[in-house]
């Protein structure tokens, strides 16, 4: 019993010494194992003897039974020897001793790799990193549906109602952009804030970086003004001291003090300086219930609430609140969308096809750089004839190449990486209102690991074919013909990879080419306006507008307006407010006049509304259809009137003369009497303005408001061009402007310069940084396919000068040469286009959405960008094609 014993123990410490071993060198591996079997023997009749040792003796003995496992640990640096580390060594030494080659393929590969890393980290900071906010999951945003808006504004009384009678938010808050005049801090100046709840950065989990934020009793009217700052104003006007707490910060004509600085990671909203509790909003509409003013919330959900729960709930706060004011919420609802769905908007599309994009751009250097090694590879071929010759497997020789393309490929990697780094920067420097959530863009360890699995990735596909090539050659042959082997099969490999390139180059040229094609009919699209020399910009008064007489305010008003408009360069200029084309809305409700006045606000109908002077229609380019438009006599005293556009007549007098109607607006005017109609203006957007079911606009005299208004906005029409108005680039004009209306009041502020033709690019922003980033990487798919084909052509017309040589011997001419050489690279290039138009075809489909004008399919864009690349191809083809025809016969016919 006792031996059986025995010998089961040494078969258990036999096979540890054989798993402590994998970890041994393989090259000592066998006389480590041989040494420590019969070391487990003689310790094993020890053992037997267990009883009767001493106890130093025990000790000595369990600590050298350790020693197996200490023993390949110390072996571990001869580890270096070991094929691996030598297959590693070797490589490195053969990319050094081809430094250009190598320096190639590693530019190719950065450039792939730097490209993919450098979008993925927009996908990272846009789409896949969560809100920079504790549990991000439960913010969501909060909306009052209403007939013509899925996600409209919601009045405050209603929001009120809404916090205090749900059931599923831990905490709610609302919000709305505005902006203030800044004065007392040298010059004045307008800047932006927001009103918020009191609860905003608690809910969101903001904690101010100096300070605090609101408090409940600070959100509500004749409470001590108090605001929250944004570091940039802490920075710009109180040069970051920490004493800033306390201080007084006056906004429009009322002093607030400072009580918080936000941290410089709150990037929620851009360019914003100020936040004031907006209970403190002294305006009366702030009460009603039938006046959104753009006033839009955010909720944090209780644990485990779904998004579905909170939406069943506000419904049932709606439908009471229906019940209890149905004049303003009748057929209204509420609207919930996750925070981040609302932020990111369309863009996510957007960026998943950019980064499938870039990726073709990768698979183009994995094939050219396949190619080079292919080519490589034959002049080594006679190399690795001889290893397997002495005795290196096949697996051993393909690892070797693999080790070699991978060592490339993490060099290309670390390149990539710098490229992306300073790229990803640029692109957003040049587009920054294209990409939200930009500030949160970034290297992180994501975007690390996404670059080395793509490095890896990169290394295996571009180097598996050659590896494959070079592990099966065939000794007997290789050796006889001196290392010139048969490559009929190489040159098939490479001509099927210059195909693969050459389609994939192909995609990309088109759907570069169909989003050009696309912009271009967007700036062709007639916009109900003529953009043309039209600058426009905002005024802000100073407070003691605010407290002068309504005659004397509008007074004031006429004389800057015509000041503005008699100003030499100037063929018109206009206030306005309301709503403007392409950079803000504001509506009203109305019914026509002789018609039954509805029952609720919700069920009247519904118009935007522009608030301007009689220049306007001038200033803007926008043509009369009818009638007239306002002249100076349209003023307070005068009969209300209104001019409607044609969308309006269309849609309330479709088989009328809207001349002379009436349209009522429930308040204590008479009825507005039109007196014109007008072009409809895009106002929503230039591409898609018809999807909007709000379409009917409607114009009132600004000369005939009431209100004193705390700013305005400003269009003018200049008599020449128009240069970009703005502090960084500013024109004579503007500066002409600027001084005119600050010599009226020094407290005059000028902000927002823009010309239409900018207001219409940034529209088009998104678009444009599709397009941009198309083109770049069409560009540089276009010139690695080229370079892929010259190499390939060049490349084989080499291997080919011994026969082109005899060809020419035997009477061949150098015309002959050439066709044979030029339809050669041809063929594959042919293939290629003819591949890409199949793929094309299908891949751009998933672009319909972005395009405008013309069709996923267009067949002229097809055409023209197929003959494009097919002609750039023969221009790649021809010059080792005339080369090949220099070829002289005698020097050929010894050729090797």
């Amino acid at each position: 019993m006792a031996e059986t014993t025995r010998t089961t123990r040494v078969r258990f410490w036999l096979w540890l010494i054989r798993v402590i071993g994998v970890i041994v060198p393989r090259r000592l591996r066998a006389d480590w194992k041989q040494e420590w079997e019969a070391e487990l023997r003689y310790r094993e009749l020890l053992l037997a003897d267990w009883d009767r040792l001493n106890w130093k003796t025990k000790l000595d003995l369990l600590r050298r039974s350790l020693g197996a496992f200490w023993d390949a640990l110390v072996l571990q640096p001869q580890r270096l020897e070991d094929e691996m580390f030598q297959d590693l060594r070797y490589g490195v030494r053969m990319l050094l001793k081809n430094s250009g080659f190598t320096a190639v393929i590693v530019m190719t590969l950065g450039l792939g790799i730097g490209a993919n890393a450098a979008l993925f980290s927009v996908v990272n900071g846009v789409l896949l990193n969560p809100l920079p906010y504790p549990q991000p999951d439960q913010l969501v945003t909060l909306h009052q549906s209403k007939p013509n808006f899925a996600q409209g504004a919601i009045p405050y009384p209603n929001f009120q109602d809404w916090q205090k009678e749900n059931q599923t938010f831990s905490a709610m808050a609302i919000s709305r952009r505005t902006s203030f005049s800044l004065i007392g801090t040298g010059e004045a100046e307008q800047i932006d804030g927001r009103w918020v709840s009191a609860v905003f950065f608690s809910l969101l989990g903001v904690k101010p970086a100096l300070g605090r934020g609101f408090e409940p009793g600070e959100d509500e009217r004749g409470a001590v003004p108090v605001v929250v700052i944004s570091p940039d104003l802490w920075q710009r006007k109180f040069s970051g001291a920490p004493d800033v707490l306390g201080q007084s910060l006056t906004l429009e004509d009322k002093s607030y003090t400072i009580v918080g600085v936000l941290p410089a990671s709150f990037t929620m909203y851009r360019g914003i300086d100020v936040y004031v509790p907006i209970g403190q909003w002294d305006t009366p509409a702030l009460r009603s219930r039938s006046a959104g003013l753009g006033l839009h919330g955010i909720g944090r959900l209780k644990p485990g609430v779904t998004l579905a729960q909170a939406q069943s709930d506000l419904d049932g706060v709606m439908r009471r609140l229906a019940d209890a004011y149905p004049n303003a919420n009748r057929n209204n609802g509420a609207s919930l969308i996750p925070l981040k769905e609302l932020l990111v908007g369309d863009v996510r599309l957007i960026l998943w096809l950019l980064l499938g994009a870039v990726g073709f751009v990768l698979l183009i250097a994995c094939v050219n750089v396949s190619n080079l090694l292919l080519a490589r590879s034959t002049g080594r071929t006679r190399e690795f004839a001889i290893r397997s010759a002495l005795g290196a497997g096949q697996w051993r020789l393909l690892r070797q190449s693999l080790t070699e393309s991978m060592l490339l490929a993490i060099i290309g990697g670390g390149l990539g990486l710098l490229l992306a780094g300073w790229g990803t920067q640029a692109a957003i420097g040049a587009l920054p209102t294209a990409l939200p959530r930009a500030a949160e863009i970034g290297m992180d360890v994501r975007v690390l690991l996404f670059t080395l699995t793509v490095s890896l990735l990169t290394g295996i596909l571009s180097g598996l074919a050659p590896a494959l090539k070079t592990s099966q050659g065939r000794l007997s042959e290789t050796l006889k013909e001196g290392g010139r082997g048969a490559s009929g099969g190489r040159h098939r490999a490479q001509g099927v990879l210059v195909a693969v390139e050459m389609a994939l180059a192909l995609v990309l040229l088109i759907g570069a080419g169909l989003m050009i094609r696309s912009l271009s009919a967007l700036w062709n699209v007639d916009p109900g306006f003529r953009p043309d020399n039209v600058l426009t910009f905002s005024l802000g008064f100073p407070p003691s507008m605010r407290t002068a007489s309504p005659e004397a305010v509008r007074a004031t008003l006429r004389e800057l307006s015509d000041t503005l408009g008699s100003m030499p360069g100037v063929q018109a200029a206009s206030f306005s407010t309301g709503a403007a084309p392409l950079q803000g809305e504001d509506d009203l409700f109305f019914w026509i006049d002789g018609q039954p006045k509805p029952a609720s606000t919700s069920e009247m109908n519904m118009s935007l509304v522009y608030r301007v002077e009689p220049d306007y229609l001038t200033a803007m380019g926008i043509p009369l259809k009818q009638g007239r438009f306002f002249t100076n006599q349209d003023d307070e005293r005068s009969q209300p009137v209104a001019v409607i556009d044609e969308a309006f007549a269309r849609q309330y007098f479709p088989n009328t003369d809207p001349i002379g109607k009436g349209i009522n607006l429930g308040d204590d005017r008479d009825p507005l009497q039109i007196v014109g109609v007008v072009g409809h203006v895009n106002q929503w957007s230039i591409d898609s303005d018809d999807r909007e079911s709000l379409q009917a606009q409607l114009y009132e005299p600004f000369r005939q408001l009431s209100d004193s208004p705390s700013g305005v906005g400003v269009v003018v029409r200049a008599e020449g061009g128009v240069g970009r108005a703005g502090t960084s680039v500013p024109s004579s004009l503007f500066d002409s402007i600027r001084r005119a209306v600050q010599s009226q009041h020094s407290q005059n502020v000028i902000f927002g310069p823009q010309t239409m033709n900018e207001v219409i690019a940034g529209s088009l922003a998104a678009r444009r940084f599709v397009m941009i980033l198309l083109e770049s990487f069409s560009i540089v798919a276009l010139l690695l396919a080229s370079i892929g084909l010259y190499g390939v052509i060049s490349y084989l017309v080499g291997q080919r000068t011994h026969e082109l040589g005899i060809r020419l011997a035997l009477g061949a001419q150098a015309s002959d040469v050439l066709r044979l050489v030029l339809g050669h690279g041809m063929k594959m290039a042919l293939s290629g286009v003819a591949l890409g138009l199949v793929a094309a075809v299908g891949l751009t489909r998933l672009m319909a959405n972005m395009l405008f004008g013309i069709g996923a399919t267009d067949p002229a864009t097809f055409t023209i960008i197929a003959l494009l690349l097919t002609t750039v191809a023969l221009a790649a083809c021809f010059v080792p094609a005339r080369r090949a025809t220099k070829v002289d016969p005698m020097v050929a016919l010894r050729h090797e």
